[in-house]
């Protein structure tokens, strides 16, 4: 299996003008999971260990899995500016240690690299891989926007917040597995299971995000625990409390979420963090997300079996299993 973070640090970013590239290369270099990459090389590794293609076509997926990496990174760039992120995988994020319109300007440019990286994908393959491509990027654009809208909605379903998390988290997983499948030979039938297989992993990976919002340890979480509760974010923890509530804890809840702390004293940030915890607790919203995490695993496990069993069909278990029991 190739080494990604090893060809991600081979990537050359001492570029002028350095204030450009120096917030890329700083971006890349804070590590992260690498699952979209790792998602696109293992499916192509499921299709090539199977018998279909010589395995030398691996090298044809590598630029893909790159240009995912770095398109991943480039949406956490400019979503860290619109959401007033101060922290990124334990790290200042860019438009804090350097500015917002760095943070913009460097995120466009690692668009730009991402269809550069593109480019270099074995040419028969190149037009249905950009058309992939361009459509899960519009799907995590309108994610985005429905996530943006959700903050001034009064009432927002389990069913809408799904939506919002299968455009903006899941078809980056998906397409990934399904790009890699297809570079690497994958029939049309199998390209299906490996892009289902990346959705019900994204939808179980962003609520076990959720999760660890507000139960995580910020020591491994990577960023600030609670900061969903005190911006009143959608999650899929505080839609299925404002459904499970009863009268006394929707009111209370509600007026927790009119308690505005975002440029409050850190108490304050403290208080709610613990008051809608504590309703949390006593609704039982995490053993609810749970089992739709592992409802959505099942769903993803079973997508494998329509693939070749091998090595690297073993190892996307074993990855969907580690996703959702991560503390990171």
């Amino acid at each position: 299996m190739t080494d990604i973070n090893k060809v991600i640090e081979s990537l050359d970013w001492q570029r002028e003008p350095y204030g450009l590239y120096e917030p890329i290369a700083y971006t890349l270099a804070s590590g992260g999971k690498r699952i979209r990459p790792t998602l696109a090389l293992t499916a192509a590794e499921v299709i090539v260990n199977g018998g279909l293609i010589n395995g030398s076509a691996i090298d044809d997926v590598l630029p893909a899995a790159l240009a995912l990496e770095v398109f991943h990174n480039f949406t956490l760039l400019h979503d860290d500016v619109m959401d007033r992120a101060e922290v990124r995988r334990g790290r200042p994020t860019v438009h804090v240690k350097w500015n917002d319109n760095t943070a913009i300007l460097s995120g466009d440019q690692m668009l730009i690299e991402a269809y550069k990286l593109l480019a270099q994908i074995p040419g028969d393959k190149v037009q249905r891989t950009l058309m992939m491509f361009n459509e899960m990027a519009t799907g995590i654009c309108e994610g985005q926007q429905l996530d943006m809208e959700f903050e001034h909605m009064s009432h927002v379903g389990i069913d809408d917040y799904m939506r919002m998390i299968e455009k903006k988290t899941s078809v980056l997983l998906a397409y990934a597995m399904k790009i890699g499948g297809y570079i690497a030979g994958a029939t049309p039938a199998q390209q299906e299971a490996l892009y289902e297989y990346g959705l019900h992993i994204g939808l179980a990976f962003q609520i076990q995000d959720d999760i660890l919002d507000v139960y995580g340890d910020p020591k491994t979480f990577g960023k600030a625990i609670g900061g969903d509760i005190c911006c009143n974010k959608k999650t899929f923890l505080l839609l299925t409390a404002m459904e499970n509530a009863d009268p006394e804890s929707k009111a209370e809840l509600l007026q927790w979420m009119m308690q505005d702390v975002q440029n409050d004293e850190a108490q304050g940030s403290k208080e709610k963090i613990e008051g809608v915890t504590t309703i949390y607790d006593r609704l039982g919203v995490r053993a609810i997300g749970e089992t739709v995490i592992e409802e959505h695993t099942s769903i993803a496990l079973s997508q494998l079996d329509k693939l070749p069993q091998n090595d690297a069909t073993m190892r996307l278990r074993e990855l969907a299993e580690k996703l959702v029991t991560r503390k990171s």
